[in-house]
């Protein structure tokens, strides 16, 4: 059986310091990198909020409700991490969303933990005070370790999405529809060029996919169809998305 945090600490002990997901935002100029080491350490802080401010924990639900972004694979992973299953539902224990998502879901935080992130650059905190009882990511987020472990692991047959499990997203056969996402030309290693939401189905396999076979995402946001061959240059990416 295979899951998340086993084939993250296989990558971690394959190269630590080689770029995991590289984002760029063409409306800002904004180019963000993490290392297989970087990307982890935000993980396991993730995780830890999810856990220790709101109270979740494994077989529980979490809405990624964010853009393409950097901060998305990072929830992901953190849900992974913990054993929770990532849900479409709009019924879940829990939810993280950006600035567009405020509206649709600061309603809820009385109810179910809502995190918010102001998708800034660096992760910081929203200029602006948020809904009462939301959750800002970009405060809470620090005071968490750079190290987590589950105390109730998940398993390879636990539920990662709503309709793969780990095993499914994770293992050496992943289901059809993840390798059908990113194309037959991502190979082991690859660097994969996308525009799609890695918090969306089927856009999550932009990032389980190269994840599984050690390779990485280059994830566009507000892309700009002209700059977007000079990224895939520059970047060194072996795929597109």
């Amino acid at each position: 059986m295979t899951t998340f945090a086993e084939v993250l600490s296989a990558q971690l002990r394959r190269d630590p310091g080689r770029p995991l997901v590289t984002f760029y935002d063409h409306a800002t100029d904004e180019r963000v990198e993490l290392s297989v080491t970087t990307y982890a350490n935000w993980v396991a802080k993730a995780a830890g909020l999810l856990v220790e401010e709101c109270d979740l924990e494994r077989g529980a639900t979490l809405r990624v409700d964010l853009p393409p972004h950097w901060l998305a694979p990072v929830f992901l992973g953190a849900a992974w991490t913990v054993g929770l299953q990532v849900t479409t539902s709009d019924s879940p224990d829990a939810v993280v969303c950006g600035p567009d998502g405020l509206d649709r879901w600061a309603s809820l935080a009385g109810s179910v933990p809502v995190l918010a992130c102001s998708l800034r650059p660096m992760g910081v905190r929203f200029a602006d005070p948020l809904p009462p009882g939301v959750l800002d990511v970009g405060v809470e987020i620090w005071s968490q370790p750079d190290g987590f472990t589950a105390w109730d692991p998940p398993g390879g047959t636990d539920p990662a999405t709503d309709s793969l499990t780990h095993d499914q997203v994770f293992g050496a056969s992943p289901a059809d529809e993840l390798t059908a996402a990113v194309g037959s030309s991502l190979t082991d290693g690859g660097r994969l060029l996308s525009v799609a939401d890695p918090a969306s189905p089927p856009g999550t396999a932009t990032f389980t996919e190269p994840l599984r076979r050690g390779g990485s995402l280059v994830l566009v946001r507000n892309p700009d169809p002209g700059r977007l061959d000079a990224v895939y240059d520059a970047e060194r990416a072996t795929a597109r998305s």
